[in-house]
């Protein structure tokens, strides 16, 4: 017989938030998160894989990219990315693209509090 499994709802529901930019434009991405109350972020550089054929047909030059993944509460996702399109076209040279994906499952309380902002 199994027993009755108890779960807790969050209090804050967290999300992923991944931001693909420009290598420049990482610490200026980085910056606008940080007006959001984001505990955290990790930026890892990467090189794009598209073969120069696609590249000089979409008009693109270089495909050095910064991958910014962030933990983000559910409730500033939309305020975040009003923002990044709102920096998005008064900014040289800023292409990119973000997009969120849902944290269900955490384990570890003082994880999900820092993450979450509710630290002591």
């Amino acid at each position: 017989m199994e027993k009755n499994k108890k779960t807790l709802d969050a209090p804050i529901k967290l999300k992923v938030l991944v931001t693909i930019v420009n290598r420049k434009k990482a610490d200026f991405y980085t910056s606008v998160l940080e007006g959001f109350d984001v505990t955290t972020s990790q930026v890892i550089y990467g090189q794009g894989l598209a073969s120069k054929q696609i590249l000089q047909y979409l008009g693109l030059s270089k495909t050095d990219k910064a991958v910014i993944i962030s933990i983000v509460k559910e409730n500033k996702i939309k305020e975040i990315l009003a923002s990044y399109e709102d920096k998005y076209f008064k900014v040289k040279d800023s292409n990119g693209i973000a997009f969120t994906i849902p944290l269900s499952q955490m384990i570890g309380i003082n994880a999900y509090k820092f993450l979450s902002g509710l630290e002591d």
